[in-house]
């Protein structure tokens, strides 16, 4: 599955880029019925320490699933989305066990 990151207000570098597809290519592999992802990655404020926000968009059948975090530097905000998004993600597959 191809992720799609946009980079607002600048350019991602490859390291960057690879971080975010490896940390979201681990999430894939709980949730097989996932049919496209979408990465923002916006630079906030330079006045403002936390600056670096991330959102992750994962579009489901039946509803979609997203996480937006805010920290220091992306890698951080990145495994804050990635947490988050995991979390909505076991809760997602126990709601459709117990049906």
């Amino acid at each position: 599955m191809k992720v799609n990151i946009q980079a607002v207000g600048f350019n991602a570098d490859v390291r960057l880029e690879d971080f975010v597809n490896n940390r979201v290519n681990k999430l894939l592999k709980l949730d097989d019925d996932v049919t496209n992802v979408e990465v923002f990655l916006r630079a906030e404020k330079p006045s403002v320490v936390e600056n670096k926000e991330v959102e992750i968009k994962f579009n489901i059948p039946g509803g979609d699933i997203f996480a937006q975090k805010q920290s220091k530097t992306f890698e951080e905000a990145v495994d804050l989305a990635v947490d988050a998004l995991k979390r909505q993600i076991t809760k997602r597959k126990e709601k459709l066990r117990g049906k």
